[in-house]
């Protein structure tokens, strides 16, 4: 069959996302072909074809999703412009792929949710971390009743991510008018994983602060006032009366890592990062499955059959995300709909909102 054809907007020929993940993920896949590339200058956009091995590069997104030999269309910008660029290739009537956060805010996930209903194409939110072999292996250990009835559940995760010294291409993350800090990116990875194992949020408190409150830009020394958090903590119920508690900690100065532990009343099961990619959070790092049967049980690893993994190998950061291309293949080949869509990132980003008003007003929040 004639391979899927991909233009990805945002494919700087520097390090990024795109250059890190995406683009060696499609490499990877037999199923896919890089045909166009865009950014937001004409040199890099041709010097990113001629790296990465594209026919056509653009300046303009636009004329990237109408061009015909483009079938899905990869959205991998700052978060701010992803309305924007999203509606251009659902406009143009292509699949479009669109990193999480979905939007800068609830309302324009909404618009774009409800653009891509109507458009009739499959719309895919980058939540890879369901996709990780590990995670994916503890979600049908779970259905299976590894742990009999699930109990509790315990998320820790901290980012190495620090204020002093950021990029200058990061440095709009800590501007909470961007839904691009902590809580947006990391936060959603990692609710979007408990929930993918352990069942959805009903209710929660929470609590955010700022323990850094300004940043310093590495390559100016400019320095700017940060207004998202980069501590939160959550105590929540979830579908069929567990409890779960989450941290998600930015900046930390040493043991950066993630681990989302979930009891039960016949055993427990973790998911633990491991790596150099460890400082990153589990949609990233390479994740080890650890597990207890019994009262007393002891952890022990739980290798991940060969059956899991269902993307060449890749180097770290593009691995989950090969993962996530590979189970979308099948769906623009079958009709399917197994990987996460819009929809998803909108009520993802509904209970983020929950969160955010929780710590606003100091009240427990039903989630709805």
């Amino acid at each position: 069959m004639e391979r899927i054809r991909v233009g990805i907007v945002g494919a700087t020929p520097e390090a990024g996302w795109a250059a890190n993940a995406h683009i060696p993920a499609i490499q990877a896949l037999p199923e896919y072909e890089l045909t166009a590339v865009g950014t937001s200058r004409e040199e890099s956009a041709r010097e990113a074809a001629s790296k990465f091995g594209a026919a056509h590069a653009f300046t303009d997104a636009r004329r990237l999703a109408e061009h015909p030999d483009v079938d899905l269309v990869v959205i991998t910008v700052k978060v701010p412009f992803h309305l924007e660029l999203a509606q251009a290739a659902l406009a143009a009537g292509k699949h479009v792929y669109c990193e999480w956060p979905l939007a800068r805010s609830t309302a324009e996930a909404q618009m774009l949710a409800a653009s891509a209903e109507a458009a009739g194409v499959h719309h895919v939110m980058g939540l890879q971390a369901r996709f990780a072999p590990a995670i994916a292996y503890a979600r049908e250990l779970i259905a299976d009743g590894y742990l009999g009835r699930v109990t509790s559940a315990t998320v820790y995760s901290a980012r190495g991510k620090r204020a002093s010294g950021v990029p200058g291409r990061t440095a709009y993350t800590f501007d909470r008018r961007n839904g691009a800090g902590l809580l947006e990116v990391a936060g959603g990875h990692t609710i979007d994983a408990l929930e993918y194992l352990a069942g959805e949020i009903i209710s929660l408190s929470a609590d955010t602060c700022i323990q850094y409150p300004s940043y310093t830009v590495a390559e100016t020394g400019e320095t700017g006032e940060v207004t998202t958090p980069d501590q939160v903590l959550i105590n929540a119920i979830l579908t069929g009366g567990a409890a779960a508690s989450v941290h998600l900690h930015e900046a930390k100065l040493t043991g950066a890592r993630s681990r989302l532990e979930i009891a039960g009343t016949e055993g427990d099961l973790a998911v633990v990062s491991t790596g150099p990619a460890s400082p990153m959070g589990l949609q990233i790092s390479e994740l080890r499955l650890l597990g207890a049967k019994g009262p007393g049980g002891s952890y022990q690893e739980l290798p991940t059959p060969a059956r899991f993994r269902t993307a060449p190998d890749t180097p770290p950061a593009a691995r989950h995300v090969a993962q996530l291309y590979a189970s979308l293949a099948r769906d623009l080949r079958t009709g399917t709909t197994t990987v996460p869509a819009f929809s998803d990132g909108l009520r993802l980003h509904k209970l983020l909102d929950t969160i955010r008003r929780s710590a606003g007003t100091g009240t427990r929040q039903p989630v709805r």
